[in-house]
């Protein structure tokens, strides 16, 4: 006896047609929008440790410079490093006893541990066109703009846009 053939037999093979294109599609976009960075040091402590890893959009600012309080990538002399902009062309940046000023007015940071920054002075600098000017968040252990001077949007590869990987016992 002929067993009956079963209806809708194309199914297993089109459902993994379509994941293998989405796969594929998933593979194209990850290649060229977005870029995968590990955090190398302690500088932007507590919001992102050394060993976690990042997505960043690689065409975040094709269109548009970086904002206030986005984190960017950047190349610093040869090293990719991560920090947080504070400032961008055209505004003046301070920091007084600690507390970041910006055009005169100071600004909330709720990623900063205000008793780690006690005591510390800047400026005020004015952000020149065509710069941004970046923090760590852990300012007592973060080179940034007030050694090497505001960036160059030309040298900001990318924004942040997910933490997706985070060292071990991370919550």
């Amino acid at each position: 006896m002929k067993r009956p053939r079963r209806c809708g037999g194309r199914r297993p093979v089109a459902l993994r047609t379509a994941l293998l294109a989405a796969a594929a599609v998933a593979a194209v976009v990850a290649a060229f929008l977005v870029e995968p960075v590990r955090v190398e040091s302690t500088s932007m402590e507590p919001t992102l440790l050394s060993g976690d890893h990042l997505l960043v959009d690689d065409r975040a600012y094709r269109d548009a410079p970086p904002r206030r309080g986005d984190l960017v990538v950047f190349d610093g002399s040869g090293a990719t490093l991560v920090k947080r902009v504070v400032a961008v062309a055209g505004d003046t940046v301070a920091i007084e006893d600690g507390v970041l000023e910006v055009n005169g007015r100071a600004v909330e940071e709720p990623a900063v541990d205000p008793r780690t920054v006690d005591g510390m002075y800047f400026g005020p600098a004015r952000v020149p066109a065509g710069t941004v000017f970046v923090l760590g968040d852990n300012r007592r252990h973060s080179v940034d703009s007030r050694q090497f001077g505001p960036v160059p949007v030309a040298r900001v590869t990318g924004r942040v846009i997910l933490r997706w990987w985070p060292r071990p016992g991370r919550p």
